[in-house]
């Protein structure tokens, strides 16, 4: 590996850290506003519920344009039209209620997750540190399954239903920028050491 490969792989790495950190505080901040005040306040709550997949958009093509450009990252190309799709989804679910709004999160959860675990693959050989996003990758489309399957049951659901799923990712995203900080200062100890 040149030098300029060694600078691409520690800038690209960095980048990661932030975007890991990142989706971590905008997961947990959304999380405490959904369950401290939007669960009774329904205008908020709709704008969170469409801001929510919106936001994974907009980081999913700004994560893919820093990390090689968004042709060369195709599952978060595609999880970045299906987060699009599904904010529009929801903005039309929510007058038709809640069972539909989470409906349509359970779909786009599953779908998501199997980009976000794609991705997370793809980067293992170049970064390491990604079990913790297979992980994230593999809770959300179990999450989606069980959003579905809880829709339409017997009991209302409301956006405290949606904020087990972003506490779950906030966690996982977390986990992923320290462990990423821990294995840089690894290496970082081995190169100076020799």
């Amino acid at each position: 590996m040149t030098r300029i490969d060694n600078d691409s792989a520690w800038s690209t790495s960095e980048w990661l850290k932030i975007y890991y950190f990142t989706r971590f505080a905008f997961s947990a901040a959304w999380v405490a506003v959904a369950l401290g005040l939007a669960k009774n306040n329904p205008p908020l709550a709709a704008i969170m519920l469409v801001g929510y997949p919106a936001w994974d958009a907009i980081a999913n093509f700004v994560d893919a344009q820093r990390s090689g450009g968004i042709t060369r990252n195709r599952s978060q190309l595609l999880n970045f039209v299906v987060s699009i799709v599904t904010a529009i989804a929801v903005a039309v679910a929510l007058s038709d209620g809640m069972a539909s709004v989470l409906l349509v999160f359970g779909i786009w959860a599953g779908f998501a997750g199997i980009f976000q675990l794609a991705t997370a693959v793809g980067r293992w050989k170049s970064y390491g540190a990604q079990w913790a996003m297979i992980l994230s990758g593999a809770q959300s489309a179990l999450a989606g399954i069980f959003m579905v399957k809880i829709a339409y049951g017997p009991t209302p659901v409301g956006i405290a239903d949606i904020a087990p799923y972003a506490a779950f990712g906030a966690f996982y995203f977390l986990v992923s920028a320290i462990w990423l900080t821990v294995s840089e200062a690894r290496r970082g100890a081995s190169r100076a050491a020799h």
